[in-house]
């Protein structure tokens, strides 16, 4: 079953990410003690089996909190998600698009963000539907409201 490998909250732009077992979040807001509310980027996703494919195809072992993401998920494919709805806990988020690798991942390891460039392999952003709280090893699904 997909699950939540882990958690990250970023306190300041730019500034260090704290990993975390739980997490709060706002419907429309985001992660609460997070940098980045609001928007359209309230939340951003990696998968773990990217992020170890796209560093090992650099040479690099790396924390995957170099990638600032918010959450690590395992088991359940980012690729082209735009629109779907993800349920992780008792949240709901709606998947608005790709987030394109940054010029710290460059800083991070050489040629790592070329790497990410491809097929969503910087992951995905995020808005909080349905707020609520999240935790490490959470189930994590693609869910169709109209079919439950």
């Amino acid at each position: 079953m997909p699950k939540v490998e882990a958690i990250w909250i970023k306190r300041a732009r730019r500034g260090k990410m704290d990993a975390v077992q739980t997490a709060e979040l706002v419907a429309g807001k985001g992660i609460v003690g997070n940098a980045n509310q609001g928007g359209r980027r309230q939340v951003t996703i990696i998968e773990k089996e990217v992020w170890h494919e796209r560093t090992a195809a650099v040479g690099a072992q790396l924390d995957p909190s170099n990638r600032r993401a918010n959450l690590m998920i395992s088991g359940l494919p980012l690729v082209k998600t735009r629109g779907r709805t993800l349920r992780i806990g008792e949240c709901i988020f709606e998947i608005a698009g790709e987030t394109k690798p940054c010029e710290r991942m460059e800083e991070a390891a050489a040629g790592l963000r070329q790497s990410m460039y491809a097929d969503w392999g910087g992951g995905a952003f995020a808005m909080v539907v349905k707020g609520g709280t999240i935790k490490v090893g959470d189930d994590v699904e693609f869910y169709d409201p109209v079919l439950l």
